[in-house]
């Protein structure tokens, strides 16, 4: 499942690497994909003096069903995603919406706002947490963090880490052009997440 995922090879080419049949390969994968994409651990007893972080990338995918023309041009998928910005995990992942949904919206059905609940959230886009019940940072009619009005260099570099924490994800080829259909896709980030976090840790 790791060199699946990592490599995005097909089927037909995964199996002379492990001397089984392309029918193998891809029971093993169905079988297996759900065990991996674990949901991330509990929350932290100290997670309200933490600081996250969220961000919608897009995912370019194949399902049609799924996926939807987006800023890009491309077929993709949205994917809210929460990290520490401290140890740059990745806490949460919500399931994929089509490519040309707001992040706002996609922030407001993805459920992951309970999960922030009383924590200080830092959007990486202006509305994406708006109307959430976590304390926002940069977000209209809410106060700013301390500081963050006279050294905006420094949390233009906090929230930066979000985008080098998909960066890192993105190392796993299945992320930049996804063919997996229904749930496959959102196993898919599931893990991929996992094992960023287990190489973080590490």
């Amino acid at each position: 499942m790791a060199v699946y995922y990592r490599t995005n090879l097909t089927v037909r080419q995964l199996a002379p690497l492990f001397g089984c049949s392309p029918a193998t390969v891809c029971r093993v994968i169905k079988r297996l994909r759900p065990l991996l994409a674990i949901e991330p651990a509990a929350r932290p007893a100290d997670a309200v003096e933490r600081l996250w972080i969220v961000d919608g990338p897009l995912i370019p995918v194949r399902d049609r069903k799924a996926g939807a023309s987006s800023r890009d041009y491309r077929f993709s998928v949205n994917m809210q995603v929460i990290i520490d910005a401290d140890t740059k995990l990745v806490v949460a992942a919500a399931r994929p919406v089509p490519g040309n949904t707001a992040d706002a919206r996609s922030w407001r059905d993805s459920g992951l706002a309970q999960r922030c609940e009383g924590v200080t959230v830092l959007p990486t886009a202006p509305t994406s947490t708006q109307g959430s019940s976590s304390r926002t940072a940069n977000v209209p009619d809410e106060p700013s963090l301390p500081g963050e009005a006279e050294d905006n260099p420094e949390h233009r570099r906090v929230r930066a880490r979000v985008e080098h924490t998909f960066a890192r994800m993105k190392h796993y080829k299945i992320l930049r052009d996804c063919r997996q259909r229904g749930s496959g896709l959102h196993h898919a980030v599931q893990a991929v997440a996992h094992m960023h976090d287990h190489a973080m840790a590490a």
